[in-house]
């Protein structure tokens, strides 16, 4: 899987995160007495709200700087928004601040522990720092909050995380489950494709493969593990039809520059 934007399929997986209303798994995640929905909910929480659903909407376009200063005014207005420090981990963790991002994760963390979108959150930013063994924890703490609405999600991370330490067996575990629960998911089918794949099972590869490849959410990263796949079963006019997808659809990505220069064991 791509490291990149928080998106991940983060939670906002990675992706798109909890805070974000029309993400998969629910709409704003606003912890305690800062959900302005609540008939107790004060002014300046809901002026809070508003800034925070301004700075998703920036961050979202990859305008961190004014989402970074929607932020700023949500805090002013409820110093104890939780949500809001989540959302100013995820934008420094995709500007490559992973001292800020930490800073406010860890804020975001003492205020609502049990968080579960927070708790997927920061594992990812763990998964993505070099920390993999310590943000397994993390994804399964969010998977036993039975209030946690996105545990596919968390289940991807996971098995992604896990591939990472070359536990193969605990990816499989946690990929299939995610799958199963979401099988539309292109993030899952390609990182379940590259498990097999990894593990020469090209049969199962394939299947998953085929699944990432054809849906309506292909990636460069899909249609390329699938020209691998084909290449090893030894089907060549499969693979001639994903390599001529690839190069109309994403000309100038990575994997097409990868396939132009025939770095199938990269």
């Amino acid at each position: 899987m791509k490291h990149g934007r928080a998106s991940l399929f983060l939670s906002v997986g990675m992706v798109c995160v909890a805070l974000l209303a029309g993400c998969a798994g629910g709409g704003a995640s606003v912890a305690g007495s800062d959900y302005p929905g609540r008939p107790d909910a004060t002014d300046a929480q809901r002026r809070a709200h508003i800034r925070l659903q301004l700075a998703a909407e920036y961050y979202q376009q990859r305008q961190y700087q004014i989402a970074l200063d929607e932020v700023r005014q949500a805090l002013q207005a409820a110093p104890n928004f939780v949500d809001a420090y989540s959302m100013a981990a995820l934008i420094y963790m995709d500007m490559g601040d992973t001292r800020l991002a930490e800073e406010h994760f860890a804020r975001a963390l003492r205020l609502a522990p049990e968080d579960p979108d927070l708790s997927n959150n920061y594992g990812w930013f763990l998964c993505q720092n070099g920390r993999a063994e310590q943000a397994i924890p993390y994804f399964d703490a969010a998977l036993r909050n039975r209030a946690f609405q996105s545990p596919a999600r968390a289940m991807t991370n996971a098995g992604v995380c896990s591939m990472k330490l070359n536990n193969l067996a605990a990816a499989e575990k946690y990929l299939n489950d995610s799958f199963r629960l979401d099988p539309s998911s292109v993030t899952t089918a390609i990182n379940l494709a590259k498990l097999y794949y990894a593990r020469g099972d090209y049969r199962n590869a394939r299947f998953y493969a085929g699944r990432a490849a054809t849906s309506d959410q292909v990636t460069a990263e899909a249609l390329w593990t699938a020209i691998k796949i084909e290449r090893r079963l030894g089907d060549r006019a499969a693979e001639v039809s994903l390599v001529t997808q690839l190069g109309r659809r994403f000309p100038n990505s990575a994997e097409f520059a990868a396939y132009q220069r025939g770095a199938f064991n990269e």
